[in-house]
């Protein structure tokens, strides 16, 4: 399969993003835009990948384009919404061209399947996350007059030998997806219904993907999935061996696998569920300086009465105590997490509780959002959403200041120091001046180097906000 090499771009837009890419003109082009998680962003190269083999190429422009597809999230009303907004928008696209074929990827698409093509007939296709390969001749389908629709889950791992066009890509990071679906159940949560069971990827196909990037250019993969720390090759949901000719591969073995690749390969990885969060990883990361001292580890809650209506599966003390390996294995590891506001039934001194929970953990980052009840989830069935909405956003309000100013005092801790980053290209403000991210994931801005993206660089960190570091270059 020829790689597509044209320029490709990803536009930030409000939490939201746009994956696209140029294409011939000669090709059938097709449009994609993705929302949400960092998976659907890698579906998105995927579904790239199968099109481009049957001779579709992409486009920048959805006003060009014969085919329109939104990967989709569910995880909030509020993406919903968005999406439901662009697929009305893209409604006149296709009334001033009837051949335009527009479909809806990911996890909207078992959800809300009826609703888009039948009721409100939004849509011409649905495809689930795990049925991309059949894109091609769903579209044909859609070509002949009929609707399309595959939604159904796979018991494999099924896109380990597609190589990924890489869209959006600033040719210096790239994702790499070692398993699919979830097994936590957690009651607020849709992923398990919408991406099926965990099922894990070969391991030595990842191994592939990461030194075929490496030799290509890339200097950062993120190792990919819905709770990576549950990662098992060859073994059973019961810790069975399930061919005894064949190795085990657990998270910890394969991100050593991974960093062996090259030194100059960093290598990081989301999302991390607490209960899986192991000693083993912990000390994996402190042997490979290539590994970043990152952690995304999310609480929701530092209640442990709302963590059991979540079904997260540990306590309070539980979650801080995790904490606390961390910081005593990787005393400089960065550490981060995700925060539900007005999840059902809290209360003010459960809300206190997270703030405390907060506090006592002193978050680099956070990511923080009220509770927006999900159909066909075990929150929804079995409580009731009765925080009013007043509130939700009051103490969501709380939280962002809260984590604001420990953003802010962890910034302000890198100020004099001299900082390894990895040149990422020219910053989103200004030509003249370049950015990159050091092992802590915290985002340098420096002014224009010489220096190409791709390169490790020492920054003098000179001045910082609650998002951001500033610094001089002082050596490569």
């Amino acid at each position: 399969m020829e790689k597509m090499t044209d320029k490709t771009i990803l536009e930030e837009r409000q939490g939201e993003a746009t994956l696209l890419a140029n294409s011939s003109e000669s090709e059938r082009k097709i449009y994609i835009e993705s929302y949400g998680c960092q998976m659907n962003f890698s579906d998105s190269e995927i579904v790239a990948s199968i099109l481009d083999k049957s001779g579709f190429g992409t486009t920048r422009n959805h006003e060009e384009a014969d085919v329109i597809l939104l990967n989709t999230c569910s995880i909030r009303e509020k993406a919903e919404q968005t999406v439901r907004n662009r697929l009305n928008a893209f409604r006149k696209q296709k009334s001033n061209n009837s051949n335009v074929v527009v479909g809806i990827l990911g996890c909207m698409a078992e959800r809300m399947k009826h609703t888009l093509l039948e009721e409100e007939k939004l849509v011409d296709l649905v495809v689930g996350p795990d049925a991309y390969r059949d894109l091609p001749s769903l579209i044909e389908e859609v070509d002949s007059g009929q609707k399309a629709v595959n939604v159904l889950l796979s018991r494999d791992e099924t896109y380990a030998d597609i190589n990924p066009i890489r869209l959006g890509s600033n040719g210096v990071s790239a994702f790499i997806s070692i398993m699919r679906g979830c097994d936590n159940m957690c009651s607020f949560c849709v992923v398990p219904f919408t991406r099926g069971r965990e099922r894990s990827r070969n391991p030595m196909s990842i191994v592939a993907e990461a030194k075929e990037l490496f030799e290509n250019g890339y200097r950062e993969v993120t190792l990919l999935g819905q709770n990576v720390d549950s990662y098992k090759w060859n073994i059973n949901r019961k810790g069975e061996v399930e061919n005894e000719n064949e190795p085990t591969v657990n998270f910890a073995q394969l991100m050593e696998m991974v960093a062996q690749v090259s030194p100059e390969l960093r290598i990081r990885f989301s999302t991390s569920h607490p209960k899986d969060m192991t000693d083993e990883v912990l000390h994996t990361m402190a042997r490979h300086d290539n590994i970043c001292k990152y952690i995304h580890l999310p609480v929701q809650s530092g209640n442990s009465e709302i963590l059991k209506k979540m079904n997260r599966g540990y306590t309070r003390e539980w979650y801080l105590d995790r904490i606390k390996a961390i910081k005593t294995i990787l005393p400089e590891c960065a550490i981060s997490t995700d925060i539900i506001c007005g999840f059902c039934s809290e209360n003010e001194d459960q809300h206190a509780d997270t703030l405390s929970l907060m506090k006592e953990v002193n978050y680099d980052f956070a990511y923080h959002f009220f509770y927006s009840e999900r159909p066909k989830t075990l929150a929804e069935r079995k409580y009731e959403d009765d925080v009013p909405e007043e509130v939700k956003k009051r103490r969501l309000k709380e939280v962002t200041e809260l984590q604001r100013a420990c953003s802010l005092e962890h910034h302000k801790k890198y100020i004099g120091t001299i900082q390894s980053i990895l040149i990422e290209g020219p910053s989103r403000k200004s030509v003249e001046q370049q950015c990159g991210r050091n092992t802590q994931n915290a985002m340098v801005v420096f002014d224009k180097t010489d220096y190409p993206a791709g390169q490790y660089i020492d920054v003098l960190i000179e001045d910082c906000t609650a998002a951001t570091l500033f610094g001089k270059v002082v050596s490569k």
